[in-house]
C-alpha cells in the first residue's frame, strides 16, 4: 500500500504544504496506526500480493484514509456534549467487505 502523510494531508483539506511540527509529526503516526487497525480488522495486511494481488484497492486505501481523520479530529477518548452516528456507506461496510471470516478451531 503506497498510502502518504500527503494523501492523509490532502483527505483532511490541509494540502501538502500545509501543517506545524505537531501535524508533522502526529500525522505519520495517525496514519501507521489506521492502516495497522485496518490490517487487524480484515485480517490480512493490504500488501499481501497473495490475498490483493494488484494491490489495496482504491476503497480500501479510503477506508484507510477516513480513520486517520477521524482519529486526526479527534485525537481524545471521549467527545462531550456531541451527538453522532456512523456515516452510512463508510469505513465499517467497505471494510466488512474484505474481512476474513474463520469459524471453529
Amino acid at each position: 500500500m503506497a498510502l502518504t502523510t500527503d494523501d492523509l494531508k490532502n483527505q483532511i483539506n490541509m494540502g501538502t504544504d500545509g501543517g506545524d511540527a505537531i501535524d508533522t509529526a502526529v500525522l505519520p503516526k495517525v496514519l501507521a496506526a489506521a492502516t495497522k487497525h485496518v490490517e487487524n480488522f480484515i485480517g490480512y495486511a493490504l500488501d499481501d500480493t497473495e490475498k490483493l494481488p494488484d494491490g489495496a484497492p482504491a476503497d480500501l486505501e479510503h477506508a484507510v484514509l477516513m480513520i486517520a481523520a477521524h482519529w486526526y479530529e479527534e485525537r481524545e477518548t471521549v467527545l462531550v456534549g456531541v451527538s453522532g452516528q456512523e456515516i452510512p456507506f463508510g469505513a465499517s461496510q467497505i471494510l466488512g467487505e474484505y474481512r476474513e471470516y474463520s469459524y471453529g478451531g
